[in-house]
């Protein structure tokens, strides 16, 4: 059994270094109905962070396969006026939102591809307003909680609770909560050692980066003139503090609208509305995702990129060292939010307008104009290797190595 003090660690990380709840402030915890015993001991922290109201959202994929099932399309598109009102209260009270994720990679397999895409497409579509009116103004987090099934195919040999124990030894290890430490101490020198490779970075002057690979990838991307790479913790507008990632690993920069060319090759499968695409590559063409071919749920990754005009866009690059340790551990999670730490990638949709200089006075439609890409969609999707490589060309002229065999080249 996992010790109940690392877990109530893990939960007090998650409260005092993810959302960094601030006195009398609201939290709500978005979870699955087989975390509960967690999410009982995170409510019990959030109160003694100072919490105001704790409110817990349950979800189930096993009924959402029964709702793919039995209603149409247009009834499950529908955002109805009391989620309207929710989402509103959201934005008037700006919240900390903490998302525990431990869905099954597979569990949405059996509901049909065309109907799943259309209903998240139209429910992201309803609900960007709102998400647009909090952005960065509010703390939020995503962090995991082992679920059974996601447990098991990971440790597909062993009996359910003691590949949750497996898996949850693997989380806490590389969410650096250990016996030894503090684990939010820990991750304040860790967000200090990403703020020091971001200052480099952005002292580089970088026009463009260039990836390539021997297993295909040769691809140019474009930065927005004065964005700077981020990583690490977060700053709302009010200056609070945040970890939206635990883990992460990455630095990230939100690049140019329409400057993207060539191909990239994934490393990983992406798990994404509970199914697996495997073994797939895109080619950009002035910035845009114009064609692409997958092993394995090739439709899928289509209606993914096809889901509305800026979805075929990039909104993010992220540049992650081989040697992370989410690599270390050996493992594949079949979860973006373990394997985007282990491995450089790149993210179709939205992009971040906190990437841009004084990107607190700007507004959303100030963002874009500047080359922040919109959308309701945001995936990472993963392109590092053993053998990536990647220079930057910069706005005097020079050629500079960022990434030599799959790491840092500073």
């Amino acid at each position: 059994m996992v010790k109940k003090s690392l877990l109530r660690n893990y939960a007090r990380l998650i409260a005092k270094r993810g959302v960094n709840i601030q006195k009398g402030q609201d939290v709500v915890i978005e979870a699955e109905l087989d975390q509960a015993e967690f999410v009982k001991m995170l409510v019990r922290v959030c109160y003694q962070c100072g919490a105001r109201r704790v409110v817990v959202n349950w979800h189930s994929q096993e009924l959402d396969v029964l709702h793919y099932r039995f209603q149409n399309e247009k009834t499950l598109s529908l955002t109805l006026p009391w989620e309207q009102a929710r989402l509103q209260h959201y934005v008037d009270t700006l919240p900390a939102r903490i998302y525990l994720d431990g869905d099954d990679p597979d569990g949405l397999a059996s509901v049909n591809r065309k109907k799943l895409a259309a209903v998240v497409g139209a429910r992201r579509k309803a609900a960007k307003p709102y998400r647009d009116k909090m952005e960065n103004r509010h703390q939020w987090c995503i962090a995991a909680v082992p679920g059974e099934e996601w447990s098991k195919k990971l440790f597909p040999r062993t009996r359910g609770s003691v590949a949750q124990d497996k898996l949850w030894e693997s989380i806490l290890s590389v969410c650096r909560v250990t016996e030894e430490g503090d684990p939010v101490a820990a991750w304040e020198e860790h967000n200090k050692n990403l703020a020091k490779r971001c200052a480099h970075l952005n002292k580089l002057g970088i026009e463009s980066l260039h990836y390539t690979a021997p297993n295909g990838t040769d691809f140019t991307v474009g930065m927005i003139p004065g964005a700077v790479f981020c990583g690490g913790e977060e700053r709302t507008v009010r200056g609070v503090t945040f970890n939206p990632n635990i883990p992460s690993e990455e630095v990230f920069i939100s690049p140019m609208r329409g400057k993207a060319e060539g191909k990239v090759v994934s490393t990983m499968p992406l798990s994404w509305n509970g199914a697996l695409i495997e073994d797939f590559e895109i080619t950009f063409k002035d910035g845009r995702a114009v064609e692409w071919h997958a092993r394995k749920n090739e439709e899928l990754l289509g209606k993914m990129i096809e889901m509305d005009e800026g979805s075929a866009y990039l909104g993010e690059c992220a540049l992650v060292p081989f040697e992370s340790p989410i690599r270390e551990t050996g493992m594949l999670f079949y979860n973006t939010l373990f394997d985007e730490n282990a491995a450089c990638h790149l993210a179709l949709g939205f992009g971040f307008p906190d990437c841009l200089p004084g990107f607190a006075t700007r507004t959303q439609d100030e963002a874009h104009r500047m080359g922040i890409n919109d959308s309701t969609l945001h995936v990472d999707f993963m392109i590092g290797c053993r053998e990536l490589n990647i220079t930057a060309k910069c706005t005097d002229g020079k050629t500079v190595p960022i990434f030599e065999n799959g790491t840092w080249a500073f």
